[in-house]
């Protein structure tokens, strides 16, 4: 048995659903910027299982590499407004920081 393209579009739709149900459901912004990666990471494995399969060489590793790059300074920039808002609201709780509308 070798591993196809399905079994990586199977592993791919997992990882968004996760991802999509994180950011959803969850009221914690740490766990909404870790559902944020993960449909990140998704969309890294279908670059990349796409550019394998379909014969287009290295487009895939290197998209997916920006992407990398992308989640990277997201994740600093998310985290460093997570850290500014807790220092204000002394919460990290999505649904209880509605001082920002003011």
């Amino acid at each position: 048995m070798s591993v196809g393209l399905n079994h990586f579009l199977v592993l791919s739709v997992i990882l968004f659903s996760l991802g999509i149900y994180a950011v959803l459901t969850r009221k914690n912004a740490i766990q909404v910027l870790m559902g944020i990666e993960l449909i990140l990471n998704s969309a890294n494995i279908n670059f990349i299982a796409f550019a394998r399969y379909g014969n287009y060489g290295f487009t895939g590793q290197v998209i997916s590499l920006f992407v990398i790059i992308l989640a990277a300074a997201e994740a600093a920039i998310a985290l460093a407004i997570v850290l500014n808002i807790y220092k204000q609201f002394t919460t990290v709780n999505v649904d209880e920081i509605d001082g920002l509308k003011e």
